[in-house]
């Protein structure tokens, strides 16, 4: 690898991810869908689907995974995007397979088992610096929020879940194209 500057992924890092990706795509994790940014392997934006029977069932939680170029010897950070009631927007989660436990991070986890343990986090109640504090006055602000997302109607609710859908349909069609562009090199 020349060193001219170029902001490549390290191969460990891009062979890890590639094949994690190839992982998810044959065995999806439940609820969510993932994928890379064709420009930038070291980038991925997920969607977590709410779960039946949890104040998220019927929503869609966009955020992104951040990993570090010496992935996965390195945990990533991560961040949720969409308003949810349980993390911050737009900041980096305090978890136990983030950044921000560098001492906890096993380089055995995969793209898929980081999510799943997202998710974990997203529906248990337990706090966690980046989740949202609540109090008596609002016991669950996830439900707020996914009552506010009903009284939107469509062009608060369905069509923006529908435009994250067919983003990310696109998203996928990208990626497939540039990683057979990649096989073939």
């Amino acid at each position: 690898m020349n060193n001219n500057g170029n902001k490549r992924a390290p191969t460990t890092a891009t062979q890890r991810l590639k094949q994690d990706y190839l992982r998810i795509k044959k065995d999806p994790v439940p609820y969510i869908c993932a994928e890379p940014l064709p420009s930038n392997i070291l980038e991925w934006h997920y969607v977590v689907r709410g779960p039946e029977k949890t104040p998220y069932e019927g929503g869609y939680y966009h955020g992104k995974l951040i990993f570090p170029r010496e992935f996965p010897f390195k945990p990533p950070s991560i961040y949720m995007i969409t308003p949810n009631g349980r993390f911050k927007c737009n900041t980096r989660l305090c978890l136990s397979i983030t950044d921000f436990h560098p001492d906890t991070w096993n380089p055995a986890w995969s793209v898929s088992t980081i999510l799943t343990g997202l998710l974990s986090f997203m529906v248990e109640k337990g706090p966690t610096l980046g989740s949202i504090e609540t109090s008596r006055l609002h016991p669950d602000p996830a439900a707020g929020l996914q009552q506010a997302n009903r009284n939107h109607g469509l062009l608060g609710g369905a069509l923006a879940n529908l435009f994250v859908i067919v983003g990310f349909a696109a998203f996928a069609y990208t990626v497939k194209y540039v990683l057979r562009s990649i096989a073939q090199e």
